[in-house]
């Protein structure tokens, strides 16, 4: 493991799943947006390589800063493939910096909905970038910018309809949360929309989300691409947040403290202590570990402890 600099003050950090292209998507994103840098890289060791098939010293996760907000990339495979599921709005204090960072993002990408006014916006446009991470650039008042870079969630096929109760259902998991705001289609606007949300903002542990209802026909829904990690102190939250989450979700999906909700999306469940066992100088602990946590859904902070003291 190689340690650039840690910083981890956020609640949930949104981490995306590139196949091996994370090392320089980390190289893009910091270079185009402001505020930005490179935190942590951490690479693949000899345990897991039935399973991951990456080569021991390969870079597995950069943790990486946007505006200030924390992200990871991890280089996990061609098993996931970013959808506009989940898309990150971009608030831009000014029309040049919308241009700037359109220009950077739509090159080699494809664009969603064309750069322009709209009814909801004097200018705005999303667009999926070449990496297909999506990403809806907007300009707003400076003044109302709380969090330059916000995940959106867009509930379709199955889960069309279930914003307002997922978002009933997050907020009420985690702690400094709230609905913001609600709007809805109104008769008229689109009658296959009619009563749907439209837009909606919500907080989670003082962290912005959006969240959208779509009944229209897409070829995509929720997955592994992007996935949110839960940073918990101790045992004790490890087991409220996937307890909480993993209820009536998929069974399938929970491995390695990873877990799908009731909705699809896609949840890491992790102890701090974990980055500390697994940045073991002694590179029999740190393997030990990994085994140990190679064998667990939910992680247990004892017995990964207990790997790390037997090594």
């Amino acid at each position: 493991m190689t340690d650039v600099k840690t910083m981890q003050t956020q609640k949930i950090t949104t981490n995306l799943w590139f196949d091996h292209q994370a090392e320089e998507a980390v190289k893009f994103y910091t270079s185009i947006f402001k505020n930005s840098e490179t935190l942590e890289l951490t690479r693949f060791g000899k345990e897991g390589h039935e399973i991951h098939g990456k080569a021991e010293g390969t870079v597995m996760t950069i943790s990486f800063q946007l505006e200030g907000q924390e992200f990871v990339a991890l280089n996990g495979g061609p098993q996931f493939k970013f959808t506009p599921s989940v898309s990150f709005f971009i608030y831009c204090e000014s029309r040049a910096e919308v241009d700037s960072l359109w220009r950077e993002l739509s090159d080699e990408g494809f664009v969603m909905m064309p750069l322009q006014q709209y009814p909801f916006s004097e200018y705005y446009g999303w667009v999926q970038d070449k990496y297909g991470v999506s990403w809806q650039l907007i300009l707003a008042d400076q003044a109302e910018i709380k969090q330059k870079i916000v995940p959106c969630l867009l509930f379709v096929g199955d889960q069309a309809g279930k914003v307002e109760e997922a978002m009933q259902f997050y907020t009420s998991v985690f702690e400094q949360a709230e609905i913001k705001e609600i709007s809805r289609y109104e008769k008229g606007q689109d009658p296959n929309m009619e009563g749907a949300i439209n837009y909606a903002a919500f907080r989670l542990n003082g962290q912005e989300f959006k969240a959208m209802d779509s009944y229209l026909e897409h070829g995509f829904t929720f997955n592994e691409a992007t996935s949110f990690i839960i940073h918990c102190k101790d045992q004790e939250e490890v087991d409220y947040y996937w307890n909480t989450l993993a209820e009536g979700g998929d069974e399938k999906a929970q491995a390695c403290g990873w877990l799908k909700d009731k909705y699809g999306l896609s949840w890491q469940v992790v102890p701090t202590i974990l980055h500390e066992l697994l940045s073991a100088p002694d590179s029999s602990k740190s393997q030990n570990v990994t085994r140990a946590l190679l064998q667990m859904k939910k992680l247990d902070v004892a017995a990964l402890k207990q790997a790390y003291e037997q090594a």
